[in-house]
């Protein structure tokens, strides 16, 4: 390997040309752009300019023909065949989330990995979020006497935070192309769910959201042993998880009338709180802000402190994660067989909201 990772993105679209391009530019001693691919040729053309990547490609089979060290699988689809494809080309991989449409497919991604012998990590950027380390590293203190969990996301839209980009937007994709990658991403949650409400919650809110919150509050508290319950509609989420003794509430709600996104995790023990809430994921470097509160039981007396730990952006810094994983041979923080965890958790939710029973059995959740 060069001092330089050598690396290619398949997919130019809105996390791209946000954040991953931006901070693999940033990043230039620790990564080579070589090659970008878009199924949008005016897309990559223009990412190639604007970042300096030297080739341009529509086909990602044919990115993977150029001399790179690894393959940032960053496409809003089903990313199973191009993770597949790049580890069978000997290339580490980091892939977005989800990493695959279900996990049957992400376990074929897991097995592509280890049998090229290839680094595989799941893009789950609130795992480097600077104020989320902080607060796991504060838990382990009374995590045998917490009570409840909350996690609530109030979704807001997309185009207040991004309009300020030089975002370039796809107008040249044939409708046919389009049609076929649908019908690919359809057929690969066929294992999933079979109500045609429950298939669009699990694709476009369990997958497309809250996989980040499942697997940020698996990061925290190990894997949970049951999904008590879930209930699924395109405007609200509401599911209930237990974590051993702990009780888990999530909510998500969509508010497309107001530009105001806001999420937050709330760990609650009898002396003591935490709350981390974490701004918009599309406002670069916007600090996450942690608040722990103790009291004394019995006492009229208690205290509070906000903890702003860094303003250092965690989608960059798990590109640094990459890197390092890359170079040294070690496992990420977030690999592939989490990924895969990820994708069985949000599974467990869709049947339970179709009233199937899953077991969990505790971290059997995380095992192949």
């Amino acid at each position: 390997m060069t001092d330089q990772i050598r690396v290619g993105v398949v997919g130019c679209g809105l996390i791209a040309q946000v954040m991953h391009l931006h901070y693999l530019d940033e990043l230039s001693d620790e990564f080579e752009l070589v090659a970008v691919c878009d199924i949008s040729e005016e897309v990559a053309v223009a990412c190639a300019k604007r970042f300096g990547a030297r080739t341009v490609h529509t086909r990602w089979q044919e990115l993977l023909e150029q001399p790179l060290d690894a393959v940032l699988v960053l496409t809003s689809g089903n990313h199973a065949p191009v993770a597949i494809g790049a580890a069978q080309a000997g290339k580490h991989v980091f892939v977005e989330k989800p990493m695959a449409l279900s996990s049957e497919h992400g376990a074929r991604v897991l097995d592509a990995a280890e049998t090229a012998g290839v680094r595989l990590m799941v893009g789950m950027m609130k795992r480097y979020d600077p104020a989320y380390e902080r607060l796991v590293a504060l838990l382990p203190d009374w995590r045998s006497d917490l009570r409840l969990v909350q996690v609530t996301t109030l979704e807001s839209p997309l185009g207040p935070y991004v309009s300020h980009y030089p975002l370039v937007t796809a107008g040249d994709v044939p409708a046919e192309v389009l049609d076929e990658l649908r019908r690919s991403d359809e057929e690969a949650i066929d294992s999933v769910a079979t109500d045609a409400e429950t298939r669009f919650c699990y694709r476009w809110i369990l997958l497309d959201c809250l996989v980040h919150e499942f697997n940020a509050l698996r990061g925290a508290l190990g894997e949970p042993s049951e999904v008590v319950s879930a209930q699924l509609s395109r405007t609200c989420v509401s599911v209930n998880l237990r974590f051993g003794d702990t009780e888990c509430h999530l909510s998500w709600v969509d508010l497309p009338g107001i530009a105001r996104y806001k999420q937050e995790f709330a760990f609650y023990a009898p002396e003591q709180r935490l709350t981390l809430e974490l701004p918009s994921p599309f406002l670069r470097s916007a600090p996450s802000r942690l608040v722990v509160e103790g009291g004394e039981t019995g006492a009229a007396s208690s205290w509070e402190r906000e903890e702003v730990v860094s303003y250092d952006e965690a989608f960059k810094r798990e590109l640094r994660e990459f890197a390092d994983c890359v170079r040294t041979g070690r496992e990420p923080r977030t690999p592939g067989v989490d990924g895969l965890a990820d994708l069985r958790l949000c599974e467990a939710v869709a049947r339970a909201n179709e009233g199937v029973d899953v077991a969990l059995a505790g971290s059997a959740v995380g095992e192949r």
